[in-house]
């Protein structure tokens, strides 16, 4: 953490700066540092204990470090895709796309928070007894997880789900003492370092109270396991899973209820399948999957990175996104 301290103190001051835009007597800012450290008791292990440690390590105060990690429950808009070829191998590929309303710079027409992002992205690999458990691409400093995999075994992407009733009001309802929920970057990081198959993390991820409205996109590492769990905040509204029998070859989900058009200027899913259509699955691969997330606005100026997986190979890439004007905001 020592090497990203400077981007995470960037990023934690772009936010300072624009809660003091809307509050500019610094009160919020004030009680962000001074109360939130007192709900640390109230997180999981091993999360208290990191986010105090990158505290410490980073020299940010601990209520910034806490907020940092608590806004990924709001801003993450994304497209991920799960595929199967005709020998039955599945990929997993994801745009991580993030930063929407979180200031716009007009010089040179990006998300000041989603370019702030790009130097703390990492890939990580999770080890118990010299061995990995898990891999991921994160953000350094958040102790969640929105992307990972566990080697021969699964894979996991979580995107936003917008709902009235969302991550604000279940974040609020923590504050307050409501605490029978689960954070979602923390779900996905348990599943990804303890589930010991598909079916388990499932289970896991269908029936757990979670703290805000999301897609469970998951991976297997056979036919037919892929699926999209839509999740409200109290139970799973859906689960649409790969049928290859049945001509179901990929899933596609971005941010909104596949039984339902998307917002008509944020519409990713209808390019993301056509492009699909196209590729074929005959020729699907890392590279041609690649090509699907480049398509805009499958791509667009909120992608901070794309991650491609391999369950069975046990290959992960990462890879930094710009994308070059003419582009859409998101």
């Amino acid at each position: 953490m020592v090497d990203k301290a400077p981007a995470l103190k960037v990023i934690v001051n772009s936010l300072k700066n624009m809660i003091n835009a809307f509050e500019p007597s610094g009160k919020i800012v004030q009680l962000v540092d001074q109360k939130l450290p007192g709900l640390l008791g109230n997180f999981p292990g091993p999360f208290e204990e990191e986010m105090k440690g990158i505290a410490a390590v980073t020299e940010i105060p601990l209520g910034e470090i806490i907020s940092f990690n608590i806004f990924y429950e709001f801003f993450t808009i994304c497209t991920s895709i799960i595929t199967e070829d005709k020998e039955g191998h599945l990929l997993h590929a994801r745009n991580m796309d993030f930063g929407v309303f979180l200031g716009w710079n007009v010089n040179n027409n990006t998300w000041v928070v989603t370019e702030e992002l790009k130097p703390l992205t990492v890939n990580l690999d999770f080890q118990r007894n010299n061995k990995t458990v898990f891999k991921a691409a994160g953000f350094a400093g958040y102790v969640g997880m929105l992307t990972g995999f566990k080697p021969g075994l699964l894979s996991l992407t979580l995107n936003e789900r917008f709902s009235t009733n969302g991550g604000f009001m279940g974040v609020i309802e923590w504050i307050l003492g409501k605490k029978d929920a689960k954070w979602i970057g923390f779900i996905i990081r348990s599943v990804l370092e303890n589930s010991t198959s598909y079916e388990e993390a499932k289970t896991i991820l269908t029936n757990t109270k979670v703290l805000a409205p999301a897609y469970f996109i998951l991976g297997g590492n056979k036919s037919g396991e892929g699926c999209v769990i839509t999740r409200d905040r109290e139970q799973s509204l859906d689960i649409y899973e790969l049928d290859p029998k049945q001509g179901i070859w990929y899933v596609v989900q971005t941010n909104y209820d596949r039984w339902k058009n998307p917002f008509f200027l944020d519409n990713r899913r209808t390019p993301a399948k056509m492009c699909l259509n196209q590729t074929t699955q005959e020729n699907i691969s890392f590279a041609t999957i690649y090509d699907v997330l480049s398509t805009k606005p499958v791509l667009n100026k909120l992608t901070v990175y794309t991650a491609l997986i391999d369950v069975t190979k046990g290959q992960f890439e990462t890879y930094l996104r710009d994308c070059p004007d003419p582009c859409i905001g998101w």
